[in-house]
């Protein structure tokens, strides 16, 4: 009977793995985080134990234990763009199957990524990796204004920076070297002007299972900042082919035949696509949510299955066609700390909203929610992409969040959300 060993930190159905294998079949053990606990199918698990994070020299150890307590494990799964590569080095130091670090490192090192993709003809931004003695003035020489720093490894935007001047980007240099915020270094980059995209799916045989192409209104960006975040699935038509055909062609020089992808693509105003990056996971937000209800595929049950080498779990045959469908997600309040006074429900409100996910009123915001303990969680399905623009847009105006900050005296209610103006799509 094959026994896997699953490293997990999701708290919502993408991390009832018992869902993902026929239990009589095969076995789970857990190394998880405790928000994580409950989701997880411990009665039917050969074992379950909590740690304080999943960083490798903390998992590594426990994963010995266990496969000398349980018998050797067939595989290792790590769903999360941030425990990809763990379960890799898991992989090796067990001598198990699957994606080895380096592979593994191809889609998770910005600079290495666009090294691949630009090796086999696409376009990909003007990068250049730093050390501690690169200038702003080097960088800008370089790459111009204005200009993008990033971690090499990280996600949702986090730790990101859009500097407009050279000295914007040398106060930027300095307060990333000074914290060390990211111990696998940064990359700067141009800054690509126009939409922004994503493609999603599955991959098997180095064919797609299943896959999708969207527009982002507003960017990961300005999610950071406090600004909502949307998407819309695109149309059939050109645009969406065009997408998909450049996803195909990133895939095939990174060698992904197996397995999920999340690719961000650039669409400059002259219609020439850039690739911008790739994780080899489902996309976050409402990403999955939005596929399950729309299309009926489990984006991290086809990512499981795929990660280990099983079958799919759904024959691309049973995918349902569907219409146009989108998200919107409202990010924490600012300033923070800060407490929910209230919140107004748009179901049966804006008629495309078909599920939201709101913050409870008292809840309290400190910035570490991600897009998933946020400000508010909204999907959308209509008749088609225009449609569901405008609903989403309509979201962004109508939705109202009141919190007010926690340990600023004389601060009254933090106001009405958002108050911007939409980007992309």
């Amino acid at each position: 009977m094959p026994r896997y060993l699953v490293l997990n930190r999701f708290d919502d159905e993408f991390g009832e793995y018992h869902r993902f294998v026929p239990t009589k079949d095969h076995r789970l053990a857990y190394i998880t985080l405790r928000h994580g606990l409950p989701i997880l199918n411990t009665e039917g698990a050969l074992d379950t134990v909590v740690v304080d994070d999943l960083g490798f020299e903390t998992v590594l150890p426990v994963a010995r234990r266990l496969s000398a307590a349980l018998g050797p494990f067939d595989g290792v799964v790590g769903l999360s763009e941030r425990d990809v590569l763990t379960a890799a080095r898991l992989r090796t130091e067990l001598g198990l199957p699957g994606w080895t670090p380096e592979f593994v490192n191809a889609f998770r090192d910005k600079p290495r990524m666009k090294e691949i993709i630009g090796a086999a003809g696409l376009p990909v931004p003007r990068f250049r990796t730093l050390d501690e003695d690169t200038t702003a003035e080097q960088v800008v020489a370089d790459l111009g204004l204005p200009v993008i720093l990033k971690p090499r490894d990280g996600a949702g935007s986090k730790g990101v920076v859009l500097a407009h001047t050279v000295a914007g980007l040398a106060e930027a240099l300095a307060s990333t070297r000074s914290s060390q915020a990211s111990p696998g270094g940064h990359e700067c980059e141009e800054y690509v002007a126009g939409d922004i995209f994503h493609v999603d799916g599955i991959r098997r045989g180095g064919l797609f299972h299943f896959v999708s192409a969207s527009v982002y209104v507003n960017t990961c960006l300005d999610f950071m900042d406090g600004v909502p975040l949307g998407s819309l699935l695109l149309d059939e038509g050109r645009l969406r082919d065009r997408l998909i055909a450049f996803a195909s062609r990133c895939l095939d020089a990174l060698g992904l035949r197996d397995g999920p992808f999340h690719l961000e693509v650039f669409g400059r105003p002259d219609g020439e696509l850039v690739f911008l990056e790739i994780g080899l996971r489902p996309g976050g937000a409402e990403v999955a949510f939005i596929h399950r209800d729309l299309f009926g595929i489990d984006l991290f049950g086809e990512a499981f299955r795929a990660t280990l080498g099983l079958p799919p779990l759904t024959p691309r045959e049973a995918f349902r066609p569907t219409g146009a469908g989108g998200w919107v997600s409202v990010p924490e309040p600012r300033p923070l700390p800060s407490r929910v006074l209230s919140r107004t429900p748009l179901v049966g409100v804006v008629p495309e909203v078909y599920a939201e996910v709101l913050p409870d009123v008292g809840s309290i915001f400190d910035g570490t929610g991600g897009y998933d303990h946020i400000g508010g969680r909204f999907r959308l399905r209509g008749s088609g992409q225009d449609a569901v623009r405008r609903a989403v847009l309509e979201v962004m105006a109508r939705y109202e969040l009141i919190a007010e900050p926690i340990g600023r005296a004389g601060c009254a209610t933090w106001g009405r959300m958002p108050a911007h103006q939409p980007k992309g799509g």
